[in-house]
């Protein structure tokens, strides 16, 4: 490059980041403070308006945002150290490098202008000239000009998915979450049911971590649910079906992922409800299946155990997949919904 094209470029440069304004603290304390003052109904309408905002803009429909937004919110749950950030609306996270350019010698720029030079994802979504990575406008605007900019069809939004992440279980994850929103049409699927219903003769207790010997030494990871054959599997979630058929070790089973990115896995099924496929939605408290004792072999293998459900719950940290116990959940579901039904019976509404 020319000398004097080098100085040109250097002055040009200087020029941006001294006159870019500061993003204040006080602005972000403020922003932080406001949404933590949210309630839940609050916040998801806060959210949706803010999807609708940016759809207007970029032509990206709100349920691609919000499936967006909430994948990366799961990512930091499983990265809080990471992807540390203030609280705000959405939970889009760029690194420095990510969001100024990975050339930038200021990894906290946030003048558009010298962040475009140096080929950052960072854009100024709310109009001020700034491009924050604190601001929830800037963050959804610049990952949904990112998406627009490959087009609006399934497939193109498949393929700006994968350049961005470079990981086909998130491309998977998003388009699952994009389809509950879509069927849906809300933010809040959050809510959750028991997997047997509560009038039928059922036990359980904390049984994760205990030892199993069939196929190799392994630890168990999930609770048995003990009950008669035939008693109806119920969906804990609103999910997709992710996985259907048979398990050497589960035999008969179901997975299902839910919009928090957590694999609900229902084993040792007499069988499954016929009208459902992999990729279907299911939501809280569906039949999915029905109480058996299949698994520990072929195709078919039954007996080898009382009739139980095996319940497992399993957490994505964006490249693997961790069990955790499930008993606290479990016994939480089920006051829940105690409580629901005993809100009903008296004609209230439950709090």
């Amino acid at each position: 490059m020319p000398l004097w094209l080098t100085v040109l470029l250097a002055g040009v440069l200087l020029s941006i980041w001294t006159s870019a304004p500061a993003v204040g603290a006080e602005a972000r304390a403020s922003a932080e403070s406001a949404t933590q003052t949210l309630t839940g109904k609050q916040l998801y309408e806060a959210r949706l308006a803010l999807y609708r905002q940016i759809q207007k803009v970029t032509g990206v429909p709100w349920e691609r945002l919000a499936a967006i937004d909430q994948y990366e919110r799961t990512l930091t749950l499983a990265h809080p150290k990471d992807r540390k950030h203030n609280e705000r609306l959405t939970g889009i996270y760029f690194s420095g490098m990510a969001w100024s350019g990975s050339f930038n010698p200021d990894q906290d720029d946030s003048n558009p202008g010298s962040i475009a030079f140096f080929d950052g994802y960072g854009q100024d979504g709310s109009g001020d000239g700034i491009a924050s990575r604190d601001n929830d406008k800037d963050l959804l605007y610049t990952m949904a000009s990112h998406i627009a900019a490959f087009g609006q069809s399934e497939d193109n939004f498949h393929v700006a998915l994968w350049e961005y992440y470079h990981n086909s279980r998130s491309v998977q994850r998003i388009q699952q979450f994009t389809k509950l929103y879509t069927t849906f049409g809300t933010l809040d699927l959050h809510k959750h049911a028991f997997p047997l219903p509560l009038g039928s003769d059922y036990s359980y207790r904390s049984t994760w971590g205990s030892g199993r010997n069939w196929g190799g030494y392994r630890i168990h990871e999930g609770t048995d649910l003990f009950a008669g054959y035939g008693v109806p599997v119920r969906s804990t979630c609103y999910g997709v079906i992710e996985v259907k058929g048979w398990n050497p070790f589960g035999g008969w089973r179901i997975g299902i992922r839910d919009i928090d990115n957590r694999y609900h896995y229902y084993a040792h099924l007499q069988g499954f409800d016929k009208n459902l496929h992999n990729g279907d939605v299911v939501k809280p408290g569906q039949t999915i299946g029905w109480v058996g004792s299949s698994g520990y072999g072929k195709p078919g293998t039954q007996g080898k155990f009382p009739p139980h459900l095996h319940y497992g719950i399993y957490r994505d940290s964006g490249l693997t997949e961790w069990s955790f116990d499930p008993y606290p959940l479990l016994k939480k579901w089920e006051q829940d919904e105690r409580k629901a039904l005993k809100s009903k019976k008296k004609g209230l509404s439950p709090k």
